[in-house]
C-alpha cells in the first residue's frame, strides 16, 4: 500500500533532485517501470516517493503534457528537469526518459520479429492491454479526489470528464476534438468562475 501524497510545501522546501544525474537515473528508472499504464508509476515515483511534485502539481502539469504533441510522460519529464535544472535540466530529463527504454524496445522488437507468429505471443500481448487500461482507470480513480480543490468543485469536473468519455468511447470522435471541445469548455468555465 502506498504512502498519502505529500502535504503541499512551497517549491524551495520540497525534496528536489540535487544533481543532474540523479534526475537522469530517477527518470531512467520510471520509464523502465512503465510497459503500458505508465500513469500510475509516474504518479507514485514523482508525487508519493520522491515527493517532488504535490498530487495537485502532478494533476496540473500531466494535464498541461497531454495538449502538448508528443508522449505524455516525455513531455512532463522536459517539463520537470526544466524546473529544477533549466534548459539542461529539460535535456537531461528527455535522455533520461528515452535512453534506456528505447535500447529495450529496440531489443524486444528483434526478439519479436522472431515469435510475431506465435498465437502464444498475441494472446499475451492483448492481456497487457488489459492491464493497462486498468491500470489507468485505477489511476483515474485515485486522482479524482483532488478535483475537490478545483476551482469547478468535483460535480462539474465529473460532468466533463462524462462528456469526454461519451464523446470519445461512445460517439468515436477522435481525441484531438474531443479534448479541443470539453478542454475548451473546461477552461472557459474554470475561467469565469475564478474571474
Amino acid at each position: 500500500m502506498s504512502s498519502p501524497a505529500p502535504p503541499y510545501l512551497p517549491l524551495a522546501e520540497r525534496p528536489r533532485p540535487r544533481h543532474l544525474r540523479e534526475l537522469f537515473w530517477s527518470l531512467t528508472f520510471l520509464a523502465l517501470q512503465g510497459f503500458g499504464g505508465v500513469l500510475a508509476v509516474v504518479q507514485r515515483e514523482l508525487v508519493e516517493k520522491r515527493q517532488w511534485l504535490s498530487n495537485e502539481e502532478f494533476m496540473e502539469d500531466w494535464a498541461v503534457a497531454q495538449i502538448m504533441p508528443g508522449p505524455n510522460v516525455v513531455n512532463l519529464s522536459i517539463m520537470l528537469g526544466e524546473r529544477y535544472f533549466g534548459w539542461r535540466g529539460a535535456i537531461v530529463g528527455l535522455c533520461g526518459m528515452l535512453t534506456f527504454p528505447m535500447l529495450v524496445v529496440i531489443s524486444l522488437t528483434l526478439v519479436y520479429t522472431q515469435f510475431a507468429a506465435n498465437p502464444a505471443v498475441a494472446g499475451a500481448l492483448r492481456g497487457m492491454g488489459a492491464v493497462a487500461a486498468g491500470l489507468v482507470a485505477g489511476m483515474g480513480l485515485k486522482l479524482a479526489g483532488t478535483l475537490r480543490k478545483h476551482p469547478l468543485g468535483k460535480w462539474y469536473c465529473a460532468g466533463l470528464a462524462i462528456a469526454a468519455f461519451v464523446l470519445v468511447a461512445v460517439l468515436r470522435l477522435p481525441l484531438f476534438w474531443a479534448l479541443l471541445l470539453v478542454g475548451a469548455t473546461g477552461c472557459v468555465l474554470t475561467y469565469r468562475r475564478l474571474a
